[in-house]
């Protein structure tokens, strides 16, 4: 033991990292360790039988939907997540720049999308410009307005009802819906989606919310992506062993360190959504191991299940705080299902009247009379799509057409970055679709019986966090107290739900929590690096010193 009670390294001089988690957090932080295998002897324990976490793909037929592949979990992000790409491309992969079309909503009353001019749009153009102000508003008032939920901003300054439900709801939900609490988003959230460097998704646009095909990327095939991570992971000495469960863990202290139980683990045998760590082979036989330092990059709500007896009390407040839902993803061919509950379709009834020559040129792509901004090939082909319900338009259901969004299925299959201009486009029929229900306590409200059985490819449910405003009250402001690396619990903790349900933000974090072990910041983007300076600061509450120049 050392004098101020840390754990000493091991016989071979390195530090014993037990990562718990096989996600982007958890390989993100064995990557950033193992750059120093003198330093750090790396294990990864993963539950699933790959590494990847939410990031999954699945196998298709290829002569009838175009591909042989597709993402199934997570799909794509902003061009502003640069730690993402960094390590595709460290692998030969690249991500596929895509022009983001939306359809919200059905009919003249509630349709809008971003293609074109809506009815719906000119009847809340008011509403519209004053959004953009409160964003500003929030921008300066951030430690007392920030913490407001949607709903609430919304009542305060006066905005119309059905612009938040018709509009706002569902334009956040895009990438914060999770388990349906967009209405409790808060509205820090929400003007950093807008408004910060690194992590707005799209600008705010006066005329229209959301602004004209902004630019976004598709994720190449990430199972094999994380495949040939993790491969070339153990090729630098980290050990990664799947299909392995972590029980328990019994002791954490500085006298004996980590001290943990495993167990095999076969994902077949899961019973349903939302189970948690160790609720599977209590049967089997358990293995005690030993480690200097802990790594959970796992859900919050697992982390706090598996500390048991050994959390402190300011881990159970923190993670306690965290609040998760079940929503299921329904992967599937069923286009008449699509067609009755969304605009799929250009249709002119939907189209307002043009107020300038941009929005005729909007119309005129949308026809499919012109290319777009950029060339961007003609036609109104939505990739994704809300549906409120009448019952209560405060939730939704969420959807994705696969085919208009994921690039391979226009791409050359024999060359993965290569687009083929002469590919004929995948009949309509044959179009992939992921239909998701959130909160399965609001299951009564979903339209998931309309969909065609003998048309349904997979059905998936995930344990997602849902962004409500007491998550950036209780949660994000107090992880930096239970971020303990070499001290008392010898614990740190990575993974998106620290901040925001995003695969770069789970990158990140687990950069992070190497950093906060030891491990040197490779410096390969300086947009990148201050993204982590902010994590570091809110998360951990340290100042990031700097860190290693990428070699040219």
């Amino acid at each position: 033991m050392s004098s101020d009670g840390s754990v000493q390294k091991g016989k071979d001089g390195r530090k014993n990292v037990v990562i718990v988690g096989g996600g982007a957090a958890g390989m993100s932080c064995a990557a950033t360790l193992a750059q120093h295998p003198d330093k750090f002897k790396v294990t990864i324990i993963e539950r699933m039988g790959v590494v990847g976490g939410q990031a999954t793909s699945i196998p298709l037929d290829e002569n009838k939907y175009g591909t042989s592949w597709m993402n199934d979990g997570v799909q794509g992000g902003s061009p502003a997540f640069k730690h993402t790409i960094n390590f595709f491309q460290k692998y030969g992969h690249k991500q596929q720049d895509v022009k983001l079309q939306v359809s919200f909503g059905q009919g003249q009353d509630s349709f809008w999308t971003n293609c074109f001019p809506s009815h719906l749009v000119d009847r809340f153009s008011g509403d519209i410009r004053k959004f953009g102000r409160v964003l500003k508003v929030i921008k300066y008032t951030m430690p007392v307005l920030g913490l407001v939920p949607i709903k609430i901003m919304l009542r305060m300054f006066f905005f119309n009802k059905e612009f938040g439900e018709k509009m706002v709801f569902p334009l956040i939900a895009l990438f914060l819906g999770t388990g349906n609490q967009t209405a409790n988003v808060s509205c820090a959230i929400l003007e950093r989606l807008f408004d910060d460097p690194n992590m707005k998704l799209w600008d705010y646009d006066p005329e229209t919310l959301l602004p004209n095909l902004p630019l976004m990327v598709t994720f190449p095939h990430l199972e094999k992506f994380y495949g040939e991570w993790a491969a070339d992971l153990r090729s630098k000495g980290v050990t990664i062993r799947t299909n392995t469960d972590v029980t328990s863990i019994l002791k954490r202290n500085p006298k004996t360190g980590i001290v943990l139980q495993t167990a095999p683990f076969n994902p077949e045998d899961k019973k349903g959504a939302g189970e948690g760590l160790g609720m599977q082979n209590k049967n089997a036989p358990a293995t005690t191991e030993t480690y200097d330092e802990l790594v959970m990059c796992i859900l919050a709500d697992d982390a706090k299940k598996l500390l048991g007896k050994t959390s402190t009390w300011k881990e159970r407040f923190v993670l306690g705080g965290a609040k998760f839902f079940d929503d299921i993803t329904i992967t599937h061919s069923d286009t008449e299902y699509f067609q009755k509950n969304y605009e799929t379709r250009f249709r002119d009834d939907l189209c307002a009247n043009p107020k300038s020559k941009q929005q005729e040129d909007a119309i005129a792509f949308s026809k499919n009379e012109q290319p777009g901004p950029d060339n961007e090939p003609a036609g109104f082909r939505p990739m994704y799509y809300t549906h409120s319900y009448p019952e209560d338009m405060h939730k939704i259901e969420m959807a994705f057409d696969c085919t208009n969004y994921q690039h391979q299925f226009r791409q050359d299959p024999t060359d993965r970055g290569s687009p083929a201009p002469g590919k004929s486009p995948v009949p309509y029929e044959n179009h992939i679709f992921q239909s998701i229900f959130l909160d399965k306590t609001n299951s009564h409200l979903w339209t998931i019986d309309q969909i065609d059985e003998s048309k349904i490819i997979e059905k998936k449910w995930w344990h997602q966090l849902g962004h409500r405003w007491q998550h950036y009250v209780r949660v994000v402001p107090n992880m930096m107290f239970i971020n303990r690396p070499g001290r008392d619990t010898h614990t740190t903790f990575a993974g998106s739900w620290t901040l925001v349900n995003m695969h770069e933000m789970a990158c990140v974090s687990g950069i992070a929590a190497a950093y906060r072990l030891g491990a040197e910041y490779v410096v390969f983007d300086d947009f990148a690096e201050d993204l982590l300076k902010k994590y570091l600061l809110i998360s951990h509450g340290v100042i990031y010193k700097g860190g290693k120049k990428k070699k040219a």
